[in-house]
């Protein structure tokens, strides 16, 4: 009961602070009486949402996919590159400073190269974002599971512990707060990646839209489409946090 109130007054506080960023935004507008083509109030920005011509939906869509496309394939591929490259040393070696050095790589510069190989659309924008949050990802995993204290690993072995057990039983639990970590990170960068793209090449996507209304010095549209990248961020990283509470926090309150 206690965790319950706790909990609710901790989101309550939330949206509290929130609201007072709004009412901090249409004073600031409306007292300072700063012109509609520099900054419209949060009430002419919520007006957007109403005309069609926008097409918030769609647009959203568009966007959505891309982050979430790029995420998970970025987590996909980062932990699974990172147990194989604790697997094996020799692999090691071999290709994380090829990663480091392709991490080195400016992502903006890829995106005339991603749309010459995979033309406009959601494909070539979700490997920008991809290519952003793919290394945080890895190296956290690979930390992660590196940092295994030797005393249980040792217990394992002198039980005559196969590797796979290790791994399952040790390495990997040990390692699901730093993998978690990672993911956080990935979800704001996948976010940023995505809106990199779509500021590089694209006809769809809310990014595409920013660039559409800015040439009109509709702010009002820029805002709203600012506010929708932000939600469907707030969305993925959301999802992050109750997978790691499921995962690593409700296991750790078990034990």
């Amino acid at each position: 009961m206690k965790a319950t109130v706790t909990g609710v007054r901790r989101y309550a506080w939330i949206v509290l602070v929130h609201l007072a960023f709004i009412a901090a935004w249409w004073l600031f507008v409306v007292v300072g009486k700063v012109p509609k083509f520099i900054m419209p109030t949060p009430l002419e920005t919520a007006q957007t949402l109403f005309m069609p011509h926008y097409d918030w939906l769609g647009n959203s869509i568009v966007t959505g996919e891309e982050i979430f496309l790029g995420y998970i394939l970025a987590v996909i591929f980062g932990v699974a590159l990172a147990v194989v490259c604790t697997w094996s040393r020799l692999l090691s070696t071999m290709f994380m400073p090829l990663l480091v050095s392709l991490n080195m790589i400016p992502k903006v510069a890829l995106g005339p190269l991603f749309i010459v190989w995979f033309k406009y659309g959601v494909v070539p924008n979700g490997i920008i974002a991809f290519t952003i949050c793919f290394f945080p990802i890895l190296l956290t995993a690979a930390r992660g599971l590196h940092e295994v204290e030797p005393e249980l690993l040792d217990l394992v072995r002198s039980l005559h512990g196969s590797r796979w057990q290790l791994f399952t039983k040790i390495q990997l639990p040990g390692s699901l707060p730093y993998i978690f970590s990672g993911m956080k990170v990935g979800a704001v960068l996948a976010v940023a990646g995505a809106v990199v793209g779509e500021f590089l090449g694209s006809a769809k996507g809310l990014g595409y839209i920013m660039l559409q209304v800015q040439t009109t010095l509709d702010t009002a549209g820029m805002f709203m489409a600012v506010i929708l990248i932000t939600v469907i961020g707030l969305i993925l990283y959301a999802l992050v946090v109750v997978l790691e509470h499921l995962f690593v926090v409700r296991d750790a309150r078990l034990q």
